[in-house]
């Protein structure tokens, strides 16, 4: 499991990363963003980062989409320019992907969990064959099932009382 671990903390670091740039890419600049269209957009970036911290891409891709959806509105009302809504578009793309990424690779350590699960349910369930069971030799075609072989007599005797003493 170490190699999901080591996923999950590059996740981390790439969200805190993203975060990083996509606070700066909110922040209030000469370049076209109103005062309170970034701090909405700070909020909702926020909300995608501590998702992502707590490990929840599924919230952390949810809460993507309301700061979209806040760009989006920011963009319509007009207190975002097209070259930071187009900015922090491309940033919120990569995120998406790494969020993508990030709850694809937890659905397939969770389908291997379940086969895993499954595969020791079915091995519990089922016996195995114990070395200790003996089983019979099985009887040659035209001797009695109860026959001894030539040479080997149930009464350990030998040659004698044959006449050859």
């Amino acid at each position: 499991m170490r190699p999901f671990r080591a996923g999950k903390l590059t996740a981390g670091w790439s969200a805190a990363v993203i975060a990083a740039l996509l606070l700066g890419g909110c922040a209030e600049a000469e370049t076209g963003l109103q005062r309170d269209a970034a701090r909405q957009l700070q909020a909702r970036v926020l909300e995608v980062t501590q998702a992502s911290s707590q490990n929840d891409p599924t919230a952390a891709l949810k809460a993507l989409e309301g700061l979209e959806a806040e760009l989006a509105n920011a963009q319509a009302k007009g207190d975002i320019s097209d070259e930071r809504r187009r900015s922090i578009t491309t940033i919120a793309t990569a995120v998406r992907a790494d969020l993508t990424d990030a709850i694809a690779k937890a659905e397939q350590a969770r389908a291997r969990a379940e086969e895993a699960a499954r595969q020791a349910a079915e091995q519990a369930a089922s016996p195995a064959p114990s070395a200790a069971q003996e089983t019979p030799a099985p009887a040659t075609p035209g001797s009695p099932a109860g026959a001894q072989p030539s040479g080997q007599n149930g009464d350990k005797k030998g040659n004698q009382g044959k006449g050859k003493d």
